[in-house]
């Protein structure tokens, strides 16, 4: 925990963000099913479920976008990543339901940008 009047950490901040992107989503009719799911290819941040689908949602924020939007950081890479431990997640947890990948940018002071079907399983 950060000292009182020290500035807040970058995993404060984060978990912060992420807190907000699934109160944000719940309010748009998802349901929340788990939080950041980690294994060895990486994490994801929210999985939610909307009506049949499986949502996996990557959160990513940035102070400003004078570099570009949040939703620019989610490179092929990443995607890959994301891709990966999604499979991982569904070995463990089998679903008959559709999959799909959204991205929410959240920038400045709390600017929220949804972008759903960010990426496909094929995407790379």
């Amino acid at each position: 925990m950060a000292e009182r009047g020290a500035p807040p950490t970058a995993g404060m901040v984060g978990a912060e963000k992420e807190r907000l992107a699934e109160s944000f989503l719940t309010d748009q009719g998802l349901r929340p099913v788990a939080r950041n799911h980690r294994c060895r290819y990486g994490e994801i941040d929210l999985i939610m479920r909307e009506a049949a689908v499986l949502v996996f949602v990557e959160v990513r924020f940035r102070r400003s976008t004078r570099f570009g939007s949040p939703a620019d950081t989610v490179d092929a890479r990443k995607q890959r990543r994301l891709i990966a431990a999604a499979r991982h997640y569904l070995q463990g947890h089998p679903t008959s339901l559709a999959c799909r990948f959204d991205v929410l940018a959240i920038s400045g002071e709390n600017q929220i940008q949804w972008i759903k079907h960010a990426f496909t399983l094929d995407s790379n």
